[in-house]
This record gives structure tokens, C-alpha cells and sequence, in this order.
């Protein structure tokens, strides 16, 4: 009601002003009436206006708490508030704890029981809570805990009167009591909270349900009650330790000794002392503690009797007299009491004060004796200094000397470095020019042995490249399949020349059945010519027989026919230029033409593949089935492609099921030497053989080799009737299953197989013909210069002369003589070429 007050009296004087000015007594009267009638609503609006917050700090004592809330209650009796009670929790460490059988230590009690007792003391606080709140009546109160912190409660109290924006505090001593050791801690706390407070802030300290006053001065701080009576009084003695200790604590560590009141009768004998100074630092730390055990006793005796003080009386004057002269008795008495308490702080600051003045003693003669140590400090520090001056002008004498020796030191080593330089200039300059004159002679000497040997070549290029032009019109010749040619009689003229009159160095040195078979060129076509001498030629009709079956068989794996010769009793084959399959799977060395054999295991699969295809070709034969009878890797031969074609053929009419069962078995045996690369003389097992698998086929895939050794086995028990329906046509599917697994595994790169073995030098469609010997048709290793300017493999011409030839192989030509020169120009070139063709790619 009182804020709304102001605003009624400005609208009241508003409308009085109107009413003189002209607008009439009749809008006042109306303006009154509306404003009775609306007298209801205006109350209510001015009730709506939100009261004023108290915040009240008080601790766990029941009495001095309701006391204070009583107090506020008057204070703001005409004032519409509410309470804000603030309650801390303990945060006194407790060391001990109170149980019904008295004070015990906190470790030697359990955690469940401390926490029934911290429960207990939960619901004690509670219950005071809930009679605080009870006390303010129909004042709204309300309670706002503070949290347990590390912080003093002090500090935690100027936080929150920030954080809340706390325009009225008022705070009972009991409540910084409550959450210390020591009524120091409360007085000074109380102070603390007085000088860090905001300014917004007013604070009341109450005690005993009385208002004190708190004031600072010097230091010390005063605490007044409402009648500006000092009731106790406050002294920081921080200040006062931090400067005895700084008096005291150079002495004790120096281990000197002023005189003490105690001893001054032996200070003399004692100043000369080692101990003495040890001794008398002891007593000054001894009085520096009953020094502060005094200030605190003190300041608890002012709180005592602060708290303990009750109000002087007041003389009313509605008492009698009796009454007066009781309350003039009691304050009679307070008055003795306070000479008799004055009487005793005299006699106590009398013993301070001597105390005091012995350690005004001590400092002084501290301070002298610090005093004359400075001075002898000072004197010696003059007398250093003249000698480090000294030390100066000689050492500025020696920097300089040194300075001027490094400065020659300097050009003598850059002299040096300059020299060394040059040396090492000059000696490389000289080992480059031995190292380019020795290359220059060694080139010079490599350029003429090259110019003659170009001169000496000169002519033969000229003469190869006529030679060239012909092969190239007729090189695709080569390149055709003997397939597509028909076979046809030779004549021992055409037969002699092929083979250069059956010349030696043109046999072939193969363990094969082709014992007695030359090489030769027929119409630009290397061949093969088994010849059949008197004692195991056969008679005119066999051979006959034997020559029609040959023609009217094709087949890719089967060794093909080109021609014969009635007149040499010779037949005319397809050159097989990697030899037999015997050669590749028992000889491991390296032949003279430089074919590698060793077969990989996918090509072993393949091949057993394609000699299986050929075997099952002449079964099914018509009109009358056609037996090898002499099925082995000797009579089967390698192609430049490593393609399988096997020789050596029974007549038909020599059929039987017995012999198709031989070729079976042989079959088998076939499979377990591309198996094991050897003959297999052990029992049939397959453990055994997986076990002994060739490692120069590479890693065998288990799974297709364990499948191969079935075969194999069952191949080789067919004569021993273990499986009577093992045929030709099984044979031929289960062997084509597994080339089938085979090449799908290479296709997916899960097994990669060796290098495919077996490169035949001769074959490469792009290799330089001048790389060719014209004998063996073969990439030249030792290149040999004849007399008819064409270079030949050493061994074929050296062979070719040895037979008593005396005419060029080439043209047919005389020799002029039969020496053979190295040519060592074109054997660097197809070293080159075979080194850029060995590079793996970028």
C-alpha cells in the first residue's frame, strides 16, 4: 500500500489541477466515484506487487536462530518481505564423531553406522529448519541450502550474494561458528564477508538477538553493539608471525645469538658460542607460539563474551524502586567485573611488553651484528673488485693477443684450405685425364680392330642380303602347318642333298627310337628323315603298309608324315624342334641349343591331355581300331609350342583287347613319370606318390595331382581286371576333367606355373635372321666368320668341314680355304638382343 501511495498523489494532484483550469468539479466527483467502486481491484493490484527478500545466515542453534528471525521480524514489520533462510551444512572436518557411548574417533566406527549418524544429523537439521520456518508466521519463508565446498563458508557467502544479487543479509555469528573450529574463524570470517562484499549489499550482524556493528581500523577490527559499546576486538596475526619470522629466520640459519632477558648474566661467555645462537632461536620460537596462542585466546574470550553478555538493562520508568536498585546493583557489578577483567589484561600486557622488549633486544643487537657482517661484506667486495679490475686489463691484454694469433690462425688455415683445394683439383683433374686417355686409346684400339673387321664383312652383308630377300619371299613356307602339305615320294637325289649327304653333323643326337634320323631342309621346311638301314629295314611290302597308314592318319598329336623314299628305305617327318618328352623329363641340363627342359605341371597336364586324345583317336579308328604297342616318353616328341606328338604305329590288323589294354597301362605309366619327372618302381600309393611330386614343375596344385595318380593307378591295375569298364572314353573324360581345373586355375591366378620351360631360340618369329645359323636354323652362341662371308654355329661348320666338305653350305660354292674367324661384333649384338628380350617390362 505504502509503494502505490506516490502514484495516488500524483493522479489526485493532476486531476485538482484539471479541475481549476476548467475542466470542472464534475470530472472530479466522476472520477472519485469510479475510483470507490474500482477501490477493490486497486488493492488487489497494489497486493500483486512482489515483496522485498530477507536473506537470513544462521547456524544450527536453536535459540540464537529463532532470536534472529524474531529480530527481522520486527525490523521489517511494516514492510511486506519475505524470508530467505540460509542454512549450511557442517563442513567442519569431523575427526571424531559423538555416539551414545560418548566421543569416539571417526576411523574407529563403521561406514554404515557414519552413515546413520550422518542421517541423524540430516534429520535434526530438518527439524530446526521446520521450526525456523514455523517461527516467521505468515511471512513467506523459505529455505536455500548451501552445498558442502572446499571453500571457507565465508568465501562461499560473498560468492552467492553476487550469484543471488542479495540486497539484505542478515547473518548470526553462530553461523560462521557453525562450520568452524575456532571462534576466531567465525569473528574474522564475519569481517571478510564485511569487506568483499558488493556494495549493493546491506548487512546485519546480529548476536544474541541484538544488532552489532562491525568496524575496521589499523588492522583491527572492533565489533560494537547497538549502543557503540566495544563488546570484542579483532587483530589479524598473519602479519605478525610473516615479521617475526622474517627477524628470526636469518639468525637461527647464521647460528648467531643476540642477549636474552633470560641469560643476559652469560651473554658474554655465550656470544662466542658455536650453539648459542641455536639455543636462544629456540626461545624466540617458543614465545613467537605463545604469542598466538595468546591472540587466539583472546579473540575467543571476546566472542564468549560476546555471546554470553546479555543486554544492559534498561531503567524504565514504570519501576519501582526496588527494581531500580537491582538493575543499578547488576550494573555495579558488571563494572567490578570489567576493573577486575582489566586489572588482568594489565598484569598480561605487562608480561607482553617484557616480553616484547627482549625481543626488541634480540633485534637489535641482531640488526648490529648484521650490521658489522655487512661492512666486513663491504670491505671485502671493495677489495675483490680492485683485484677483478685488475683481472679485467689483464684478461682485455690476453683477448686481445688471442684475437690477434686466431686472426693468423684463420688466414693460415684459408691459405691451407686454398692449397688443399687445389690439390685435390689437380688430382682429379689428372686421374680424369688418364682415366679418358686410357679409354680413348682403348676405344682407338677397339675402332680399328672394328673398321677391320667391317671391311672384312663388308662384302659377306652384301652377299646375305641377297640371300635375305629370297628367304623373305619365301619365309611364309615356314610359318604353314605340315598338315597342309601332301605327302610324296623323294628321290635319293633330293634325300642326299637335304641331309648334306648324310652328313654327320645333321644326325640327331636324341634317346628316342629315331636313332638313325638326320635333319634337313626340304623346300625351305626343316624335316625329320628316319632313315632305315639294311639290317632292321623291312621288307618292300611292310614299308609299303607302313607308309599308307602313316598317310591316312591326321591328327594334331599324332607325328605327321611328309614323305618318304622307296630308293633309301626312308620316311620323312615333321621336325619336332624340342626333342622328345624323354629328354625333357630325365635330362635337366641345358643342350647346346640352349632349350631348357623342364616342363611346368600345367604343361605335364596338358600333354597327358593331348597323348591321351591321339591314344583314344587310334582306338576308334575305322574301320578297324589302330594300336600303338610302344607307348613311352621316348616315342613321344615336343613341338617349338611344347605340343605332344607321339610316334611309332602297330598295323591295323594286329589289334586285339589285350594290346588295348597294354597302351592303357602304358598310358598310366606316362601319367606317373610327368608326375614324378622319373620311373616309378614302388607300390601303388597314392600318399607315396604326391609325396615325391617333381619340384621342377613347380608347386603342384594337390587336388589335380591326387586326381592324376588315381588315373595313373587305375590305368595300370586294368590288366589285373580291377576295373573292367575303365575304357578309352572314361579315359579320355576324366583326363580332359582335369585339364579342364587346370587351366581354370591358371585363368584365375590362384596357381601360377613356372616359366614355360623348354624355349626353343629357334623358333621366334621375330628374331633378326642374321642372328640364325644357317645350319642348325638356331640362334648362333659362338658366331664363327667362313670363308664364304656367312657366320655359322661354330660346331655346325667346324662339324660340316670335319666330313670332308670343301663347298659352301650356303652356295654350294669352293671354299677358298676352310679357316674359321670369331665374329665377335655380331655375337655382342645377339647378346644385346637376348639381354633386352630376358628385361622384364616396365
Amino acid at each position: 500500500m505504502m509503494n502505490g501511495f506516490p502514484v495516488l498523489m500524483v493522479v489526485f494532484s493532476f486531476l485538482w489541477w484539471f479541475s481549476q483550469v476548467g475542466g470542472g468539479g464534475g470530472f472530479l466527483c466522476y472520477f472519485l466515484e469510479q475510483c470507490k467502486e474500482n477501490k477493490a481491484s486497486i488493492g488487489e493490484k497494489i497486493m500483486e506487487i512482489q515483496p522485498e527478500k530477507v536473506y537470513v545466515a544462521i547456524g544450527r542453534d536453536l535459540y540464537d536462530g529463532l532470536s534472529t528471525l524474531q529480530w527481522v521480524l520486527r525490523k521489517w514489520s511494516n514492510h511486506s518481505i519475505s524470508i530467505v533462510i540460509l542454512h549450511a551444512a557442517n563442513n567442519i572436518c569431523k575427526a571424531y564423531v559423538y555416539t551414545p557411548l560418548g566421543k569416539l574417533p571417526a576411523s574407529s566406527v563403521s561406514e554404515e553406522k557414519l552413515k546413520d549418524l550422518d542421517k541423524n544429523e540430516e534429520a535434526n537439521n530438518d527439524k530446526i529448519l521446520s521450526q525456523f520456518i514455523a517461527s516467521c508466521g505468515e511471512v513467506k519463508a523459505e529455505v536455500f541450502r548451501l552445498e558442502k565446498n572446499e571453500q571457507p563458508i565465508y568465501k562461499q557467502l560473498v560468492e552467492i550474494i553476487s550469484s543471488q544479487r542479495i540486497t539484505k543479509l542478515v547473518m548470526s555469528l553462530t553461523f560462521m561458528k557453525s562450520s568452524a573450529w575456532k571462534s576466531r574463524t567465525a569473528i574474522s570470517g564475519s569481517f571478510y564477508v564485511l569487506r568483499h562484499k558488493p556494495n549493493f549489499c546491506e548487512l546485519f550482524v546480529i548476536s544474541g538477538g541484538r544488532l552489532l556493528s562491525l568496524r575496521e581500523e589499523n588492522d583491527e577490527g572492533f565489533i560494537e553493539d547497538d549502543r557503540g559499546n566495544m563488546v570484542a576486538k579483532f587483530t589479524e596475526k598473519n602479519g605478525f608471525r610473516s615479521l617475526l619470522g622474517r627477524i628470526f629466520s636469518d639468525g637461527a640459519i647464521n647460528g648467531h645469538s643476540p642477549e636474552s632477558p633470560s641469560s643476559s648474566s652469560s651473554s658474554s661467555r655465550s656470544n662466542n658460542s658455536p650453539d648459542a645462537w641455536e639455543k636462544y632461536s629456540e626461545e624466540i620460537e617458543h614465545y613467537v607460539n605463545q604469542l598466538l596462542a595468546l591472540n587466539e585466546e583472546e579473540e575467543d574470550a571476546n566472542y564468549k563474551a560476546l555471546m554470553e553478555n546479555p543486554a544492559d538493562p534498561v531503567m524504565q520508568e514504570n519501576m519501582s524502586g526496588a527494581e531500580r536498585i537491582e538493575v543499578l546493583k547488576l550494573k555495579i557489578q558488571r563494572a567490578e567485573d570489567a576493573i577486575q577483567l582489566n586489572r588482568k589484561e594489565a598484569n598480561v600486557n605487562k608480561e607482553k611488553r617484557a616480553k616484547a622488549e627482549w625481543a626488541i633486544s634480540l633485534c637489535n643487537t641482531r640488526a648490529m651484528e648484521l650490521e658489522v657482517c655487512i661492512n666486513e661484506e663491504v670491505l671485502k667486495n671493495a677489495d675483490l673488485k680492485k683485484e677483478l679490475d685488475s683481472r679485467k686489463y689483464e684478461l682485455f691484454d690476453l683477448q686481445g693477443e688471442v684475437e690477434e694469433k686466431r686472426s693468423k690462425l684463420k688466414s693460415i688455415l684459408e691459405l691451407q684450405r686454398e692449397l688443399s683445394n687445389k690439390l685435390q683439383l689437380s688430382s682429379s683433374a689428372k686421374s680424369l685425364a688418364e682415366v679418358q686417355l686410357e679409354k680413348a686409346v682403348r676405344t682407338r684400339t677397339n675402332m680399328v680392330s672394328e673398321i677391320e673387321e667391317l671391311r672384312g664383312q663388308r662384302d659377306v652383308i652384301q652377299r646375305r642380303i641377297e640371300f635375305c630377300r629370297e628367304k623373305d619371299a619365301i619365309g611364309s613356307a615356314d610359318g604353314m602347318d605340315t598338315s597342309s602339305f601332301d605327302y610324296r615320294e623323294f628321290t635319293a637325289a633330293e634325300i642326299r642333298a637335304a641331309t648334306e649327304d648324310f652328313s654327320e653333323g645333321l644326325r640327331l643326337k636324341s634317346r628316342g627310337q629315331l636313332t638313325n634320323v638326320y635333319k634337313g631342309r626340304i623346300n625351305h621346311m626343316t624335316v625329320a628323315i628316319k632313315m632305315y638301314n639294311s639290317a632292321n629295314a623291312p621288307s618292300h611290302e611292310a614299308f609299303t603298309a607302313k607308309v599308307k597308314i602313316l598317310s591316312e592318319i591326321r591328327h594334331p598329336n599324332i607325328l605327321a608324315m611328309v614323305g618318304f623314299c622307296s630308293e633309301l628305305n626312308c620316311i620323312i617327318f615333321e621336325y619336332m624342334h624340342n626333342g622328345c618328352l624323354h629328354d625333357a623329363l630325365f635330362l635337366t641340363e641345358r643342350n647346346s641349343k640352349g632349350k631348357n627342359k623342364a616342363l611346368s605341371w600345367h604343361a605335364r597336364i596338358r600333354i597327358a591331355a593331348e597323348v591321351c586324345s591321339a591314344l583314344g583317336f587310334l582306338h576308334k579308328a575305322q574301320p578297324n581300331p589302330i594300336i600303338h604297342g610302344n607307348l613311352n616318353p621316348s616315342n613321344i616328341f615336343l613341338d617349338r609350342n611344347n605340343v605332344a606328338k607321339f610316334y611309332g604305329l602297330k598295323p591295323p590288323w594286329l589289334y586285339d583287347n589285350s594290346h588295348r589294354k597294354s597302351d592303357i597301362q602304358a598310358f598310366g605309366n606316362l601319367v606317373l613319370q610327368l608326375l614324378i619327372g622319373r620311373n616309378w618302381g614302388l607300390p601303388m600309393d597314392i600318399a607315396a606318390i604326391i609325396g615325391d611330386l617333381d619340384h621342377l614343375a613347380g608347386e603342384w596344385p594337390l587336388d589335380l595331382a591326387m586326381e592324376l595318380c588315381s588315373i595313373a593307378i587305375r590305368c595300370l591295375t586294368t590288366n589285373e581286371g580291377v576295373d573292367e569298364e575303365w575304357d578309352i572314353r572314361l579315359l579320355i573324360r576324366e583326363i580332359d576333367k582335369v585339364k579342364k581345373n587346370a587351366d581354370q586355375l591358371v585363368a584365375n591366378g590362384k596357381y601360377t606355373p613356372a616359366i614355360e620351360e623348354f624355349i626353343d631360340m629357334e623358333d621366334l618369329s621375330n628374331v633378326p635372321s642374321a642372328f640364325l645359323c644357317p645350319i642348325y636354323q638356331a640362334v648362333m652362341q659362338n658366331p664363327h666368320l667362313a670363308a664364304d662371308g656367312f657366320s655359322y654355329e661354330l660346331d655346325a661348320i667346324d662339324g660340316w668341314l670335319r666330313t670332308g666338305h670343301d663347298t659352301s653350305p650356303m652356295t654350294n660354292l669352293r671354299l677358298n680355304h676352310k679357316l674359321l674367324t670369331p665374329n665377335h661384333t655380331l655375337r655382342t649384338l645377339i647378346q644385346d638382343w637376348q639381354n633386352r628380350r630376358s628385361a622384364p617390362p616396365n
